[in-house]
């Protein structure tokens, strides 16, 4: 990606000119490929690890790898919205997760597998925080609900969609085809690209701190790897890598903080964090996020392990709710635009709350409806909440600090996530062995009855941070653009 001074006089020559629709068509059809490869992929690690003859510890790295990526990459993606444009980010981006999808799909081996799947997270690691900088660069503050709400659809639509159209491709067709389906989308998206994509966004020469990218990526890749770990397999919070993942990531993170506020031009600016509306904001975010993946991760098990539902429908049950979310998403932006956050937001984290309350209710020989219902309405709350507050938090920063925001906001999404599936995994764990704690061999019906009381006490956690959820939305007021403090 090389920069060249006529290319930067041009940026502002071509703002009168752009055209937004095309321009997010082609920015969201990015994304959506690009998110859609997050959970495409697990339904189909029983058939690589039988291709390729691994164990689970190892073909987990296809998704532990890809988030880990995706953590250490987009903390740094402020510096690359600053120094690059617009149009080299998207097609650098997208000609990697090209490569990386055809390398995939090709792979002789589990190990250029895994390449072709770090590729991949390395262009989504670009793609996911230059949609929203571009968002905030070209639409006006009155009308970004329904952009926002638009990233919404993408992003909650595409992993919805993942694990059936993957479920379906893997029972009729080899793995590989999940990489080479992706494969003529991506190639038409970096046309599109090519073709009508303009630089929409200022560009500059920072320089970049080598000391600081190397502390941001041992502070979140530490923090991101070690509860990802911890949340898979027989790891713990107790277990040595686990425990040195955490600590290492925390002290370079406070490490790379104190950094950032000692320099005069910082890597990842953190004053962002003087605007109490991006604040509260991005805790609400945080919060949904750990409630929202937990969920995700315990709840299929819980019904396939305690309500006897088999995989295929405990995947259509879950459907609905994200097809939902998605669709709601542009709804609660226009919303958005027209009243503000206050009216979706807190009326959206009492319905979560309730929602999750309920699910502590939830026991064998519960009707499906009943879960299909819970989780439904789990999702329209979620719409309710996620877009609202990152777009009100985001309103709020001065113009020179959205590649800042943008990227804070991403990665802590990332890293909130992959804190939540641990501590609710841990949590419904615990629960189960301090149930069977002295059953030596359990009946299958005491199996599921722990899982059941495992289960209802990660319910009650989520209970509990959905109840923070609504203190927070309480605080909340519609935001204006400040100046810079």
């Amino acid at each position: 990606m090389d920069v060249s001074q006529p290319e930067q006089m041009n940026v502002k020559k071509d703002m009168p000119e752009i055209k937004v629709v095309p321009l997010l068509a082609v920015l969201l059809s990015g994304a959506f490929v690009a998110i859609l490869n997050e959970t495409i992929l697990n339904v189909a690690l029983n058939a690589i690890m039988s291709d390729f003859n691994v164990a689970s510890s190892t073909v987990q790295w296809l998704v532990t790898g890809y988030m880990l990526i995706i953590g250490t990459l987009i903390p740094i993606s402020a510096y690359f919205m600053q120094r690059f444009t617009t149009r080299q980010l998207f097609i650098t981006a997208m000609s990697l997760f090209t490569l990386g999808t055809l390398i995939a799909g090709l792979s002789p081996t589990f190990s250029i597998l895994l390449v072709g799947r770090l590729t991949q997270a390395v262009a989504t690691a670009i793609m996911i925080p230059l949609l929203t900088n571009v968002i905030l660069s070209v639409i006006p503050i009155e009308r970004r609900g329904a952009a926002m709400g638009m990233v919404g659809l993408v992003i909650m639509f595409a992993p919805a969609i993942g694990p059936t159209v993957s479920g379906l491709i893997v029972e009729n067709l080899s793995w590989r085809w999940l990489f080479y389906v992706v494969i003529p989308i991506s190639i038409f998206s970096l046309l599109f690209g090519i073709k009508i994509l303009k630089n929409v966004t200022e560009v500059s020469k920072p320089k970049l701190d080598i000391l600081s990218f190397i502390l941001s990526t041992l502070g979140f890749g530490g923090i991101v790897y070690g509860f990802s770990a911890a949340g898979k397999g027989d790891a713990s919070f107790t277990d040595p890598v686990v425990f040195t993942c955490l600590i290492v990531g925390f002290v370079s993170l406070g490490l790379f903080s104190w950094r950032q506020l000692k320099m005069d031009k910082p890597m990842l600016d953190i004053r962002v964090f003087k605007y109490p509306m991006f604040l509260v904001g991005l805790l609400l975010i945080m919060l949904v996020m750990m409630t929202m993946f937990a969920m995700m991760l315990v709840l299929p098990m819980y019904m396939q392990g305690a309500l006897a539902f088999t995989a295929i429908a405990t995947g259509l049950v879950m459907l609905p709710g994200g097809l939902i979310n998605g669709a709601m998403s542009p709804i609660m932006g226009r919303i958005f635009d027209k009243v503000g956050p206050r009216p979706i937001i807190i009326p959206g984290t009492i319905l979560l709350a309730v929602t999750v309350f309920t699910y502590r209710f939830s026991t064998p020989g519960v009707p499906m409806w009943v879960i299909i219902i819970q989780h439904a309405l789990l999702m329209i709350s979620v719409a309710m909440i996620m877009m609202p507050s990152q777009t009100n938090g985001l309103n709020q920063l001065p113009t020179k600090l959205y590649p800042h925001g943008t990227a804070i906001a991403s990665t802590l999404m990332q890293v909130s996530g992959a804190i939540g599936a641990a501590l609710f995994i841990a949590i419904m764990e615990n629960g189960q062995q301090n149930y069977l704690d002295g059953i030596s061999s359990p009946t299958a019906e005491q199996t599921r009855e722990a899982l059941t009381v495992g289960s209802q006490q990660s319910f009650s956690t989520g209970f509990y941070f959905a109840c923070a959820a609504v203190i927070l939305a309480l605080l909340v007021r519609r935001s204006k653009q400040e100046k810079l403090k």
